[in-house]
């Protein structure tokens, strides 16, 4: 009876382990990311390739036709770069030349900057050194550009977080002739951190000078070790005026929007993780929801735009899909994220209004683009 009871108990324990063996070796990144169903079904291009796998437009059931309008809709308004990811692979990639400008086509390996769209790259950059416990976001911008880096008294100087700057509350004065200047004596007190919602690029800037301080790396470099060289991006970090701005392929732009799809695994290597990138998708304070950290944010009860302290009802993109994410920068540089649909969409150019989140355009992209893969 021993001997039948012990040979049981090894059969329950041998299918145990041979279930574990199943789950999470056989298919560890589904495993790391239970809350994802539909990840372990990405695909992730090859680095220091120019191949890139195909899904045909038919294989989809995509309107052909209403595509066909999309498409010559897009360099009407100065589209250069036009790329659409499925589940990773490529389901169109497009360049024009600019029509408002009449410069040379865009091709594959040509370099655009992205302007305010960098943002969301340099709050996953944030994100890392939260992770490798470089800083916390919790901390006063003090301990890393020291008192004085505003001209406020040092009593409401302190009060302000790394946090404020990621979800653009610090408070900092906006009624300024140059929001891009980022001197001491260009920051003064309008509101308590956390309580006004101001679109204050300067504030955004001085998070290149935190990551170096924590990091004790240039801010190229560290975006290089951690993200770039590791998913294939192409691109450089360069000074523009007093912004440092982001400049790539189309390509590259369409792989950082894979990885974010991905949460931070690309090709079972996981380049971040935390609660950190849940909470960079979702809203960061109260007073616009639909801003994460440097992150738009569709379907939610209602929006702020830049320049504007007025409080819109509704969603963002009244058409685009609820959980749509994006990075958006001044002329039309987009990166929309669909974890519902595994949709990457990136667009280059330029736009129609010079303004710095082109909300106009968005939407009526996806007026068209939602009628194309219902």
């Amino acid at each position: 009876m021993r001997l039948s009871t012990s040979n049981s108990c090894f059969t329950v324990l041998v299918k145990i382990l041979l279930l574990y063996w199943a789950i999470f070796l056989v298919n560890p990144i589904q495993a790391q990311n239970s809350g994802s169903p539909s990840f372990s079904g990405l695909y992730f291009p090859p680095s220091g390739s120019s191949d890139w796998e195909k899904v045909t437009i038919p294989d989809l059931g995509w309107n052909q036709n209403l595509l066909a309008e999309l498409l010559a809709w897009l360099p009407t308004q100065d589209t250069r770069a036009f790329i659409v990811l499925k589940d990773g692979k490529l389901v169109l990639e497009e360049y024009w030349g600019a029509k408002l400008t009449g410069t040379g086509e865009m091709d594959q390996n040509s370099y655009w900057y992205w302007e305010s769209a960098g943002k969301t790259l340099t709050a996953t950059l944030i994100g890392i050194a939260q992770q490798e416990k470089l800083l916390a976001i919790k901390d006063r911008t003090q301990k890393y550009l020291g008192e004085g880096w505003t001209s406020m008294p040092i009593s409401q100087e302190k009060n302000i977080r790394l946090i404020h700057h990621l979800s653009f509350s610090t408070g900092i004065n906006d009624q300024v002739a140059n929001l891009d200047t980022y001197s001491p004596s260009s920051f003064t007190y309008l509101a308590k951190p956390g309580t006004r919602w101001s679109y204050h690029n300067a504030t955004y800037s001085v998070l290149e000078k935190v990551l170096e301080k924590a990091s004790g790396k240039e801010f190229d470099t560290y975006f290089k070790e951690k993200i770039g060289d590791r998913i294939g991006m192409k691109g450089l970090w360069q000074k523009s005026g007093q912004n440092t701005m982001f400049y790539s392929d189309a390509r590259s732009l369409a792989r950082f929007g894979l990885l974010l799809l991905a949460r931070g695994n690309w090709n079972g290597n996981q380049i971040w993780s935390g609660p950190y990138f849940d909470e960079m998708i979702q809203s960061s304070q109260k007073l616009n929801q639909s801003y994460g950290y440097f992150t738009w944010l569709n379907g939610k009860e209602n929006y702020m735009l830049p320049g504007n302290q007025q409080r819109v009802s509704g969603s963002f993109i009244p058409s685009g899909p609820t959980d749509m994410y994006m990075a958006v920068g001044g002329n039309g540089q987009l990166l929309m994220v669909v974890p519902s649909k595994n949709l990457v969409i990136v667009r280059m150019g330029g736009a129609p209004g010079n303004l710095p989140v082109p909300y106009l355009l968005i939407r009526q992209f996806w007026d068209r683009m939602s009628e194309v893969i219902r």
